[in-house]
């Protein structure tokens, strides 16, 4: 089977898996371009993407231009030669680079293309409750997830499930996605197809923080999905009361139940052996939760940290 040369464009840990399944596939993988090390966290420590980090132990060249239209990087990029470029989890690019090499540039992008276009395609799958989700690779162009369809493949949402739990899943699949759409380029067997015209597709958009506060007035379902596709990552949040202090509470899981309560949505109920807040048409049980400036428990060890309950309500 013929064999291409690549360069990979990626940043995080699900960017990785796709790099490392190329470059132990047979195809070669001649250089990597990635997201300038950056100083966080408390120390200011440098950190370096898993892309980098796995670049600079299997010896490819590694590229982290500030800009992607530097001349000077993108001649450096144009000497390697590379057959086609595959992009996952990075950036916008400019014309210029994605048109370098002479087969084009593909994406993995996690769904099922033209629904859930942008940047959390993984969240808004499980806060929409969908039942199933996806991978697609396609072709780039100057239309954001816009581009001509190269290989496609389901997956099954299951109950449940949260984001964090569908992205390593994606994850893995995607990362075979990417080396059989490179095996079927190499052999000049795949047949890229437009993607479907849909009136109105289903978006993913960034999520900002104020996109992760819980609407505590809405059903039951609509705020356990909700929990579920911004867990673990960015994380749902609501505001708690205690003792006229406000404090962010993050919460990652739970259980719910119908019930036709007649309190006002919002409404929280907490003892030492219970915590409980009213929904539209149910109650909700946190089970995974973590304070502001504590550490991530579970919601018997949350209880037990406190001692008076009185004044504790929901903001």
């Amino acid at each position: 089977m013929k064999s291409l040369k690549v360069v990979f464009l990626g940043t995080p840990e699900f960017a990785k898996t796709s790099l490392e399944a190329i470059d132990q596939s047979h195809h070669e993988v001649v250089g990597v371009v990635t997201v300038a090390d950056k100083a966080s966290g408390r120390g200011q420590k440098i950190h370096q993407s898993p892309i980098k980090i796995y670049a600079e132990e299997n010896n490819i060249p590694v590229f982290q231009p500030e800009k992607l239209r530097n001349p000077e990087f993108l001649e450096e990029l144009r000497k390697l030669n590379a057959d086609v470029f595959v992009v996952v989890a990075f950036r916008m690019m400019p014309k210029v680079l994605f048109e370098m090499p002479k087969m084009g540039t593909f994406n993995l992008h996690a769904s099922l293309l033209p629904d859930y276009r942008g940047a959390a395609p993984i969240n808004y799958a499980v806060i929409n409750g969908e039942k199933k989700s996806g991978a697609t690779t396609f072709f780039i162009n100057e239309k954001i997830d816009e581009g001509n369809i190269l290989l496609q493949q389901e997956i099954e949402i299951l109950p449940d499930e949260n984001a964090g739990s569908l992205h390593d899943r994606l994850m893995e699949m995607g990362a075979k996605l990417v080396v059989k759409t490179l095996d079927g380029l190499a052999e000049n067997a795949i047949e890229e197809k437009p993607q479907p015209h849909v009136e109105h597709p289903k978006n993913a958009y960034k999520i900002f923080k104020e996109d992760t506060r819980i609407s505590w007035e809405q059903p039951s379902k609509t705020v356990h999905q909700f929990i579920l596709g911004m867990s673990p990552y960015p994380a749902a949040f609501t505001t708690l009361k205690i003792e006229n202090e406000e404090k962010g509470l993050k919460i990652f899981g739970g259980t719910f139940e119908l019930s036709d309560h007649g309190k006002p949505a919002g409404t929280l109920e907490i003892s030492k052996n219970e915590f409980k807040i009213y929904t539209q048409d149910g109650i909700y049980f946190p089970l995974e939760l973590q304070l502001e400036g504590k550490k991530r428990m579970n919601v018997k060890d949350f209880l037990n940290g406190f001692r008076n309950f009185e004044g504790i309500a929901l903001s």
